[in-house]
């Protein structure tokens, strides 16, 4: 366990870039269809954040490790809409892309924090941040009255789907999605659904290596 990691909410002023990084690094090969290539991509990840719809693991000396994006009161960390992808775009570019978004959107169930998914540096896997961010989406699940974390894992991470099930996620149904393998690199996703006690912190701990939902 890192135990020099400190987790707080919200990305800070000036992080975006390196969030957008981490985002991109983790989901990039999924992302890459709607927003690639990649400089364009993490730019745009960049300037549409939600700082206030993450959590943030900081090593010393006030550098981001790791960050956790969720989705609650129908905003989510990855920000950006229909006019924000045009202009970003252009129409004839745009228009494709945002189908392809669109096969991305998840929205919330009533009493239902959706995570946006867990980014670790790679040179910080393995050593409980994953554990501490997923503690801490938990908390704010509970303190906003939801009763249960929903997250998305792809048939191709089966060591992020393990990961979860240690960490009291369950499978609740697995969606087959052969047409997005050559698109975007897998051809399932496996939803989980993790329950929220009225208490979560420190619940959830322990090692990650996760990279991806």
């Amino acid at each position: 366990m890192d135990t020099a990691v400190v987790i707080r909410r919200g990305v800070p002023r000036g992080a975006e870039e390196r969030v957008a990084g981490l985002y991109w690094e983790a989901f990039g090969r999924k992302l890459d269809a709607a927003l690639g290539p990649a400089e364009n991509g993490r730019a745009f990840i960049a300037r549409h954040l939600h700082h206030d719809r993450a959590a943030v693991a900081l090593a010393p000396g006030g550098g981001i490790v790791g960050v956790a994006g969720y989705q609650l009161g129908g905003r989510a960390l990855t920000g950006g809409g229909v006019r924000d992808v045009l202009s970003g775009y252009g129409l004839c570019r745009g228009l494709p892309r945002l189908a392809v978004l669109a096969l991305l959107e998840r929205r919330p169930h009533p009493g239902e924090l959706v995570m946006d998914g867990i980014a670790v540096d790679p040179a910080r896997r393995g050593t409980g941040i994953g554990g501490l961010l997923l503690a801490e989406i938990a908390a704010v699940a509970a303190e906003h009255g939801c009763s249960r974390v929903r997250l998305d894992v792809v048939d191709v991470n089966p060591r992020a789907r393990a990961l979860y099930e240690r960490h009291g996620f369950i499978a609740v149904r697995t969606e087959q999605t052969p047409y997005l393998r050559r698109l975007m690199g897998f051809g399932a996703v496996t939803t989980m659904h993790r329950a929220v006690p009225a208490h979560p912190g420190g619940e959830v701990s322990g090692s990650t290596e996760e990279q991806q939902r």
